[in-house]
């Protein structure tokens, strides 16, 4: 199995694990009242979503651990990354949407960047240990 693919492993299941916490915390909380109104009220689409994980780790595999020497690195590689993508995302709405909150930009900008450095820095120290543990 290659590196990339065990950092993409080790990182998608941290990143579904953190993201699943954050969103049953924040829905109710932050998303529903704030933007309910832009909200699916039938669930959400599951293969977007799939597709959003899949790009994201991809980004995160590529631009944040493989050029990264240690977890270190990959974890700021990583907040930059997530601020970046998130960035784009919540400041474009800010922008096109009427009624977009400045709460949810920034609530969303730090999540993103957190979340980010966090699976970066973590799928890094993961994969790390278990090549060197394989090599023994």
């Amino acid at each position: 199995m290659s590196r990339s693919f065990r950092l993409f492993l080790v990182s998608g299941v941290t990143m579904i694990v953190m993201d699943a916490v954050w969103l049953t915390l924040a829905v109710d909380r932050l998303y529903r009242p704030n933007i309910g109104h832009l909200m699916r009220y039938d669930g959400f689409l599951p293969l977007a979503a799939i597709a959003f994980y899949l790009l994201y780790l991809f980004g995160v595999v590529v631009l944040a651990q493989l050029p990264a020497r240690q977890w270190i690195g990959a974890g700021w590689r990583g907040a930059v990354f997530g601020l970046c993508a998130y960035g784009t995302y919540d400041l474009t709405n800010q922008a096109t949407l009427r009624d977009w909150p400045w709460l949810v930009t920034s609530v969303d900008l730090a999540w993103g960047t957190v979340l980010t450095s966090v699976v970066a820095a973590t799928g890094h120290a993961l994969e790390a240990r278990w090549s060197s543990r394989r090599a023994t």
